[in-house]
């Protein structure tokens, strides 16, 4: 089949415990890895008193939560159950859940087998656990990737899902050290085949193999002659036919095709830097067309049927004015469209198939009040499916949807343990920055009537966006008294190519931050802020924003909490990873270039202005990170201690960009939540270091070797 477009984004969290995107270059690839104040004042807020317990005693709030502190291992703990997935013939049930010690693995039951604590753990991953897999198409393997302590060199591995005993082994299928394998695609019609791409040959792109999944037999089937970003496959020949290219000089990225395996590549369509676009699917007619999303000519990315030999444009199928095109669901054999997918601030459905329709409208019949509807799987004869109901105020509910019948039983919840709680709705919210830019946002109230303490909690990429939905983390804040706000700033995906560049050269002391400033004014003037107890908080790009936003705004923020941020641009570009390579010259396009302008660079980079930052600051960070290294976190740590400026900093050994182990995870939230309670006045769960945590504290080993 094939793969769906995604964006990647460098400076994006890999876990889903940080909605922060992972400083990782912006580019739309049709790719895939199988398959969110006043200077600082010792005070405390009166509204909030708790006991050892961590009972309320009283609180003189309309609170949005439950009144019982809600515990951090429930909120930030492995789900019981997640990414569900049917076996292409339907015979066997799929997920992820934590084992004994709570790391995630593969579990699969019969699904004639209802009972889901039946379901035996097929993988036995001990240490960050596996957070990607799939079925083969012989609906008996299971694929899986995992890299090693978050390195993101990802392995792309195989296991018997369907053997009952403890015989099953799992194979690497991609081994060598540092490679990393991507672009898996699996494809019905060739059930004993896959294709994926590596980067063993050379370090700095990535070749495609056709491997036999069951023997390991891999052979090369496409060479990258450099700068190809990805690959994609015409479904009836499964033939790599679409190469994705970046110029490394102008930023610009071509298309090309080819008619078959052994015909010449040629370049179908360009997209000069600022316009986005990609090859989505070759129509099912003899190789005539192609459906592409395209912005060229238009504000935001729509939908085109393309002639594959000239690259004109035939129909423009579907578009949207506020956002781009969004998921685009595809009938498996005609290739027609079925609904495409919209999100300015909630996802919205555009449909082309009645039938679909109807299935969509019963299902949100049959589904909880303001939730948002998605299908996790179907079965090869889409008969059946697992329908995913999310809401911003409770957990993930699955069910099986009997597509015949028209049909749905419940499967089960994410995290069972978070319906014992009450949780805030996120409101989603229009702000008008100081040049007049319209900005979404995100907004989750802790109190209905009274101001509170304000988190600004921004997210990584920077080229990535915030959604609507379930976050823990803003539940978290919530329930210990402090709203938070999500903003998507210029800069972040989704909202058409002015918007996204509006944001280029803008890092820092240009106008991506003044809009987090401008934002945390509306709050204030909207009476939701108290203007004296605002923190900063964000992983990634967001880590970056926090320091800036101490740096170079520094009394607008009591403190800041920073997880893998970079704190110097020139050092973070430096030691990217070798397969970025070809997008260097894009990030330096938005970022603005800082190799040829040190003075540039000084601007923007909060190292440099260490001297301005007054407010409490606290850094997390993974020793493996491969985007932002640790000499990121050191580097800026050190400097305020140095200077005497209230810093704490928590290193994980066995992380990367993000905590992904629980213990890890939950270690490091305690830490910031008695940092937040200690500077904003919020209440806190009782803390006292994770048992299984492997947090060090690089700054308090400095003093003891002096």
């Amino acid at each position: 089949m094939k793969i769906p477009q995604v964006t990647i984004s460098v400076l994006c969290i890999l876990t889903q415990s940080y909605s922060v995107s992972a400083f990782a270059p912006s580019s739309s690839i049709s790719t895939s890895t199988i398959a969110k104040s006043a200077l600082y004042k010792e005070q405390a807020i009166p509204f909030s008193v708790t006991s050892r317990d961590n009972k309320r005693l009283s609180r003189l709030m309309v609170t949005t939560t439950s009144e019982d502190i809600i515990p951090r291992e429930v909120l930030f703990g492995n789900p019981k159950y997640a990414a569900p997935m049917l076996s292409p013939n339907g015979k066997y049930l799929s997920f992820l859940g934590p084992n004994d010690e709570g790391v995630l693995n593969v579990f699969v039951r019969p699904t004639v087998d209802e009972n889901n604590d039946n379901a035996k753990m097929v993988t036995n991953d001990t240490s960050r656990g596996i957070r990607q897999y799939s079925w083969a198409p012989d609906s008996e393997t299971i694929l899986f990737l995992q890299d090693f302590e978050g390195d993101e060199n990802f392995h792309l591995w195989a296991i018997d899902g369907t053997v009952t005993t403890d015989d099953a082994e799992a194979r690497d299928l991609t081994p060598g050290k540092d490679v990393k394998a991507q672009n898996l695609i699996t494809n019905k019609r060739f059930p004993d085949t896959i294709l994926v791409a590596t980067n063993e040959r050379d370090p700095t792109c990535f070749d495609m193999y056709r491997l036999q999944y069951k023997t390991g037999e891999k052979v090369m089937d496409t060479k990258n002659p450099g700068g190809v970003l990805g690959w994609g496959t015409e479904d009836f020949s499964f033939e790599v036919r679409e190469a994705l290219v970046k110029d490394q000089e102008d930023s610009s990225s071509t298309v090309r095709v080819r008619d078959d395996k052994d015909s010449e590549w040629r370049d179908l369509v360009t997209f000069p830097y600022g316009e986005d676009g990609n090859l989505v699917e070759f129509c099912a007619d003899e190789g005539k067309t192609c459906l592409m999303t395209s912005s060229v000519g238009r504000e935001t990315s729509a939908l085109l049927k393309v002639d594959l030999k000239t690259g004109e444009t035939l129909d423009v199928i579907s578009g949207n004015d506020k956002c781009d095109v969004g998921g685009i669901v595809l009938d498996d054999d005609t290739k027609e469209v079925k609904a495409i997918s919209y999100n300015y601030a909630r996802k919205e459905l555009t449909f082309f198939d009645k039938d679909f329709e109807k299935d969509y409208e019963v299902l949100k019949s049959l589904g909880p009040d303001n939730c948002e509807v998605g299908t996790a799987s179907k079965t090869e004869d889409e008969k059946t499916w697992i329908v995913a109901y999310t809401r911003s105020d409770g957990p993930t509910e699955y069910v099986i949807y009997d597509q015949e019948k028209k049909e749905t039983k419940p499967l089960f919840v994410s995290k069972p343990d978070l319906l014992d709680y009450k949780f805030s709705p996120m409101e989603d919210v229009r702000i008008e920055a100081r040049d007049g830019l319209e900005l979404v946002g995100y907004l989750t109230k802790a109190d209905t009537e009274k101001k509170t303490p304000l988190i600004l909690l921004v997210h990584g990429g920077p080229w990535a966006r915030d959604f609507w939905g379930f976050n823990a983390q803003a539940q978290w804040f919530a329930n210990r008294g402090y709203a938070t706000l999500q903003m998507n700033y210029r800069g972040s995906t989704g909202y058409g190519k002015n918007f996204l560049h509006k944001g280029d050269g803008e890092w820092g002391v240009g106008t991506m931050q003044h809009d987090l400033t401008d934002s945390v004014q509306w709050a204030i003037d909207e009476g939701i802020a108290d203007a004296e107890n605002i923190c900063v908080f964000g992983g990634s790009y967001g880590g970056y924003a926090t320091l800036a936003g101490l740096a170079f705004t520094p009394d607008v923020y009591k403190c800041g909490v920073d997880i893998v941020g970079p704190s110097n641009i020139k050092t973070l570009l430096d030691s990217i990873p070798p397969y970025w390579g070809p997008l260097r010259n894009d990030m330096l396009k938005k970022i603005g270039d800082v190799d040829a302008d040190e003075e540039f660079n000084r601007k923007i980079s909060p190292l440099y202005h260490v001297d301005n930052i007054k407010s409490p600051l606290l850094i997390g960070q993974g020793a493996n990170d491969p985007r932002v290294k640790q000499a990121e976190a050191d580097q800026i740590a050190f400097a305020m201690q140095k200077k005497g400026i209230p810093v704490e900093y928590v290193l994980y050994p066995d992380e990367g960009h993000g905590f992904a182990r629980p213990d890890n995870r939950i270690d490091f939230n305690g830490r910031a939540e008695l940092f937040l309670a200690k500077h904003l006045g919020g209440r806190a769960e009782a803390f006292d270091g994770v048992s299984g945590a492997t947090a060090v504290f690089p700054l308090e080993e400095s003093k003891v070797e002096v």
